[in-house]
C-alpha cells in the first residue's frame, strides 16, 4: 500500500459475551503500587461480560527506561497479539512514551487479516492514528485499563460508571449505531454551528507527532472530518503552538467540526495573571474559520472517557451541545470486507 492510499474503513467483528480481551503494556510499564486498579479493571471487564487474560509484558515491576520493554519486545508481544485468532480485543493497560519506537514494527497485514478493537488513549492515540492511517482500522479512543476502568471509573458516581459501562459494550458488540453520547453540563459550545464527518483526533502532541513521520495520515483524510482533541500537562503556550502546526499543515482548512477535551494539568490556563482560557486559544488560531467548536467533552486525561471512535462518521452540533455517533465502530459477525 502507497503512502498516499485511502484504505476503506476497517470495523473489527462485534465482540460475544465470552470472548478473549488482553490486557496489554503497549506503551508504559505497570508500576505495583498500581496492581490493585489493575485487578479492578478486570472485574470491570468480566462484568461486560468477558474473558481477560494479561499479557507478559504487562508484569508489575518490568521495565525499561520509561517504557513495559524495549520496543521491539513490545511489538513483537503486540503482533502475537493480532496474529492470535482467540484474541478478539487488546486494551492497554495505560499510555506513556513508547509507541513512537515501533511504528515500524507492527504487522500490519495482520491488522488487515483479523482487525480487532485496541482500545486506548494518550500515547495510544498515536497508535490509533497510525493504524488508521494505514490500514483503515477504526481506533477506540477508550479510557485505558489501569487509570481508567480501574481508576477513574471506580471514582465516578455510581450512575455515570453504570452508564460508561453499558456504553463501552454497546461500542463493543453492537451493530447498531449508539446515536448521541451521553452530555453532562461541563460541555460548552465554544463556536456554533453543525458539521458532519469523520471523526479523528487524540491528545494534541500525538496528532503533531504522527503528523511529523511517514506514517502521517494523508491531508485528505481531515476534508470534512470533526477533529477532537485533548491535551494534559506542558503549558498553554504548548497549545497554541500544537494548534498553530495544524494550521501551518492546513488541517485547520479542511475539517468541518472541532470537539474539545477537557484540559488537565496544563500550566497557565485561567491563572491570576490574565492568561488565556483554552476557548479563547483555540478561537484565536481558527481565527474566521467557519468551524463549530464543542468545549469541555469528557474524553482524554481529565476523567472516565466517553468513546471517541477515530474513524466513524458524526453528527456534531456546538450550539445544541450533541454530538452523535452515526455508524456502529464494529462490523456484524459474518461480515468479512472492510466498509466504505
Amino acid at each position: 500500500m502507497s503512502l498516499t492510499a485511502l484504505p476503506r474503513l476497517l470495523r473489527p467483528r462485534a465482540l460475544r459475551p465470552g470472548d478473549l480481551v488482553v490486557l496489554a503494556a503497549l506503551s508504559g510499564p505497570l508500576h505495583a503500587v498500581y496492581e490493585p486498579e489493575l485487578e479492578q479493571a478486570v472485574v470491570v471487564l468480566e462484568r461486560m461480560g468477558f474473558r481477560v487474560r494479561r499479557a507478559p509484558l504487562l508484569e508489575a515491576g518490568r521495565h525499561h527506561w520509561w517504557s513495559a520493554a524495549r520496543p521491539a519486545e513490545i511489538a513483537e508481544e503486540f503482533n502475537g497479539l493480532l496474529r492470535d485468532p482467540e484474541v478478539r480485543a487488546i486494551i492497554a493497560h495505560d499510555g506513556g512514551q513508547s509507541v513512537l519506537g515501533y511504528l515500524d514494527l507492527i504487522d500490519m497485514e495482520a491488522i488487515a487479516a483479523d482487525p480487532k478493537p485496541i482500545l486506548g488513549y494518550s500515547d495510544i492515540s498515536l497508535l490509533h492514528l497510525v493504524l488508521y492511517a494505514r490500514t483503515g482500522l477504526v481506533g477506540f479512543h477508550t479510557d485505558v485499563a489501569t487509570p481508567g476502568l480501574g481508576g477513574h471509573w471506580q471514582r465516578a458516581p455510581a450512575a455515570r460508571s453504570t452508564e460508561l459501562e453499558k456504553l463501552y459494550v454497546a461500542l463493543l458488540t453492537g451493530t447498531e449505531p449508539i446515536g448521541a453520547l451521553p452530555a453532562t453540563p461541563s460541555w460548552e459550545c465554544w463556536r456554533a454551528g453543525r458539521a458532519e464527518g469523520r471523526l479523528i483526533g487524540g491528545v494534541i502532541n500525538r496528532i503533531v507527532l504522527a503528523q511529523a513521520t511517514p506514517y502521517a495520515l494523508p491531508l485528505e483524510r481531515f476534508d470534512g472530518a470533526v477533529l477532537f482533541w485533548e491535551e494534559a500537562g506542558g503549558q498553554a503556550a504548548y497549545v497554541w503552538n500544537y494548534l498553530q502546526v495544524l494550521r501551518h499543515a492546513g488541517i485547520l482548512d479542511r475539517i468541518s467540526g472541532m470537539v474539545v477535551g477537557i484540559p488537565h494539568a496544563i500550566d497557565g490556563l485561567d491563572s491570576p495573571d490574565a492568561s488565556p482560557t483554552l476557548r479563547e486559544i483555540v478561537l484565536d488560531v481558527l481565527g474566521d474559520r467557519d468551524v463549530p467548536v464543542l468545549g469541555n467533552v469528557e474524553f482524554g486525561h481529565a476523567g472516565p472517557n466517553l468513546p471517541m471512535p477515530v474513524g466513524i462518521r458524526v453528527a456534531l452540533d456546538a450550539q445544541q451541545r450533541t454530538l452523535s455517533l452515526l455508524e456502529p465502530a464494529v462490523r456484524p459477525l459474518a461480515a468479512t470486507a472492510p466498509d466504505g
